[in-house]
């Protein structure tokens, strides 16, 4: 199943919809797109699930961070839409529903286009993709402390993975 994310902006929002899959592979593109548009103002996220397969806990961790950054700015905030029960699970299982809006409806996404990867070379990406992952993890533990014991040891891998690749580059 091919999968990628869609951007848009309607108003003051910006419509996030995921199709397939969300995982660490289309993270680092989201969080660079969300960075992007909260220096630009935005301050309202609307992230679309409805055609949504799976998330892995970088994704969930990268949402959390757009949240937790809009926190920080006291203004804004991040809300899912169309979420399915396993979604809600997920979600409401990282105790990210205390972070965000979660709902099984909502407004359609605008129109959007496909969130596109800048061309960097492997090495470099691979990089990037650990302190991604490291980054959104973190902010997994950030928005609740009990999610600590349960990546404590991805922390770990990707600390010395990000390490490793700083000593050999």
């Amino acid at each position: 199943m091919e999968s990628s994310i869609q951007v848009g902006v309607s108003g003051p929002a910006v419509w996030v919809r995921v199709e397939g899959k969300g995982s660490f592979l289309n993270s680092g593109n989201l969080k660079e797109f969300a960075r992007a548009m909260v220096d630009r103002g935005y301050r309202e996220f609307v992230i679309d699930l409805n055609n949504c397969a799976m998330m892995d806990s970088t994704f969930m961790g990268t949402m959390a961070g757009v949240a937790l950054r809009l926190r920080e700015l006291g203004q804004g905030h991040l809300r899912v839409v169309h979420c399915g029960q396993r979604s809600r699970e997920l979600l409401s299982g990282l105790g990210l529903d205390q972070l965000f809006q979660i709902s099984t409806n909502g407004s359609t996404a605008p129109q959007c286009s496909a969130l596109e990867a800048a061309a960097t070379d492997a090495g470099e990406r691979k990089r990037e993709q650990a302190k991604e992952m490291l980054a959104a993890h973190e902010a997994l533990c950030e928005v609740e402390p009990e999610n600590y014991p349960r990546f404590k040891d991805v922390l770990e891998y990707l600390k010395q993975d990000l390490q490793q690749k700083a000593t050999t580059k």
